[in-house]
C-alpha cells in the first residue's frame, strides 16, 4: 500500500527535499530570506512574491531552462513551470505572440522583411502567478491544490488524482499533467529552496535582474524596492485573482 501523509509532511519533506540538478555551483541567498540553518522554517513569519521587470528581459531563455533542471520538468518542448513569450507590434499596430519552445533556446531573429514591418518587440516571462484569491484552490475537489500561510501555491501529489479541473480552471495558463506522475504540476518559486533562503532557480540565473523575488510584506525586501520605483500591473486585473507576480512597464498588449 502506498504511503500516505498530511499536508503540513508534505510541506516539510518539501521544504527538505534537494534539487536532482543545479545549473550554478553558489547559491546568493536573500538577506530577507536568509536563515542560519539551524532554525526551523516558519512559513507564518514570510510572504512571497515576484516582480517582473519586462523591460530589462532580453529573451535568453536561462530562466526556463534552469526551472527544468532544477524542477525535474520533462524535456519535451510543452511542459514548462516557467516560459517566456515574444511580443512583436507590426505597422499596422497588430500584435503577433510567438514562444519556441518555451523559449529556452532564446529566439530566432527576424528576417529582413520582417525587420521593416515591426515596430517594437518585447519579451514577458510568465508563470504561476501565486494568487491570493486562486481559482485553482476553488475547484480542486480533493483539497491536492492548496495556498500555504507563506503565500505560495503547492499541489500535493500524494492527493492529486489527475483530474485537471485546476489546469482548465487556471487563467495563465501555467499548470500541465505530468506525463510520468498523472498529476498536476506548476511553478512553486522553488519552495524548496526558498525556505532555505535561497533564490529561485529561474532568479538566480536571469543575467539581467529580470525576476526580483522577495517578501511582500517586509519594506527592506529587494520586492518591496522594486514596488516603491514601478508602476506595477498584474495579468487578467478583471479576474480578481490578486497575483502575486507583479510586472513593471508592462505593455497593454500583453494578456
Amino acid at each position: 500500500m502506498a504511503e500516505t501523509i498530511n499536508r503540513r509532511e508534505f510541506v516539510r519533506r518539501l521544504a527538505e527535499g534537494t534539487a536532482s540538478a543545479l545549473l550554478v555551483s553558489v547559491c546568493c541567498p536573500i538577506p530577507s530570506l536568509a536563515s542560519t540553518g539551524e532554525e526551523e522554517y516558519d512559513p507564518t513569519e514570510h510572504f512571497y512574491g515576484m516582480g517582473i521587470q519586462v523591460d530589462r528581459c532580453i529573451g535568453c531563455g536561462n530562466c526556463a531552462k534552469a526551472c527544468k533542471a532544477e524542477n525535474d520538468v520533462p524535456e519535451a518542448p510543452f511542459y514548462f513551470r516557467t516560459w517566456i513569450e515574444r511580443y512583436r507590434i507590426n505597422s499596422d499596430l497588430e500584435a503577433t505572440v510567438d514562444s519556441p519552445e518555451g523559449g529556452i533556446k532564446s529566439f530566432p531573429l527576424p528576417v529582413e522583411k520582417e525587420e521593416e514591418e515591426i515596430l517594437r518587440s518585447f519579451f514577458v516571462p510568465k508563470l504561476c502567478n501565486h494568487c491570493d484569491n486562486p481559482p485553482c484552490v476553488q475547484v480542486c475537489p480533493v483539497g491536492a491544490t492548496f495556498k500555504t500561510e507563506d503565500g505560495v501555491i503547492l499541489v500535493d501529489d500524494e492527493y492529486c488524482v489527475g483530474c485537471r479541473y485546476c489546469i482548465q480552471a487556471c487563467p495563465y495558463g501555467a499548470r500541465y499533467l505530468h506525463p510520468e506522475t498523472k498529476t498536476a504540476d506548476k511553478c512553486t518559486f522553488c519552495y524548496h529552496r526558498i525556505t532555505k533562503g535561497m533564490l529561485p532557480a529561474c532568479v538566480e540565473v536571469c543575467p539581467t535582474q529580470t525576476r526580483v523575488f522577495g517578501e511582500l510584506k517586509t519594506r527592506t525586501s529587494p520586492l518591496r524596492r522594486m514596488m516603491r520605483m514601478n508602476e506595477l500591473q498584474v495579468l487578467k486585473p478583471a479576474l480578481n485573482t490578486a497575483p502575486k507576480v507583479l510586472y513593471s512597464r508592462l505593455d497593454g498588449e500583453v494578456r
